[in-house]
């Protein structure tokens, strides 16, 4: 769990984002501190993959400001932010579907030259993901929705990421492999990477994070310790059925 730093590693303020001709995001505040997992959770269509297809640069800002280690990454591409430690897990995975196993996993690493540093991460990658070992020679897109979810996460922490971005990672996915990808989101936190999770599974996500914020209609309507948002009857009537 959190650290007892207290840097600010990532700071979003007064965020404006339009997508598809519609201001999806309007004006929001929010930061991640070093060694935390925060979640932003929300229902679909409150604009959380725009803000984080706005902090990857991928969308450009119509206001406000992203910073990333005390300086504004406002539009940089997202290369540049991999070499600076902040690297994307994406809505849909992404996987290179024609290359293998192995070789999306070394794509993870192409801003790297220490070549002992890489096949050692290959390796912790294989640990953490038994079932990439077990098809390291299969082609990406012949696995599961899960495995190539498991697949994403690997690549992306193949760069060594400070700070690891997490767009609905268990979407579409079984109740088994949702399991898994909570669990692996845990243990890669618990491992000092810092986590931005966005998350529709309101529960599983505040079940993990250290903290949370919660979006409604492109505007953070809610935040604080995720306990407490766990156990706020606003939460738990609009986002945990209850």
């Amino acid at each position: 769990m959190a650290t007892t730093s207290h840097t600010t590693l990532l700071k979003v303020t007064g965020l404006k984002v339009a997508y598809g001709g519609i201001q999806a995001v309007k004006g929001i505040d929010f930061e991640v501190k070093e060694g935390e997992l925060v979640t932003l959770i929300g229902s679909n269509g409150a604009g959380k993959t725009t803000t984080m297809k706005a902090i990857t640069g991928t969308l450009p800002l119509l206001g406000g400001d992203i910073e990333y280690l005390g300086k504004s990454i406002k539009g940089q591409g997202a290369w540049d932010l991999v070499k600076e430690g902040l690297a994307m897990v994406p809505e849909g995975r992404g996987v290179f579907t024609r290359m293998t196993i192995t070789e999306n996993l070394q794509m993870g690493a192409y801003i790297r030259d220490d070549k002992p540093g890489i096949a050692a991460d290959m390796e912790k990658m294989f640990a953490l993901f038994p079932r990439l070992r077990e098809r390291k020679d299969q082609l990406a897109g012949t696995m599961s929705g899960g495995e190539q979810q498991m697949l994403a996460m690997g690549r992306a922490l193949m760069s060594r990421p400070r700070v690891l971005l997490l767009d609905e990672p268990s979407m579409g996915l079984s109740p088994i492999m949702v399991d898994k990808i909570f669990e692996v989101v845990r243990d890669v936190s618990a491992q000092g990477v810092t986590v931005l999770l966005v998350e529709q599974n309101a529960s599983r996500a505040l079940g993990i994070a250290d903290r949370g914020y919660v979006m409604e209609s492109g505007l953070i309507t809610m935040n604080g310790e995720a306990k407490e948002l766990l156990n706020d009857p606003r939460v738990r009537a609009a986002y945990l059925g209850e």
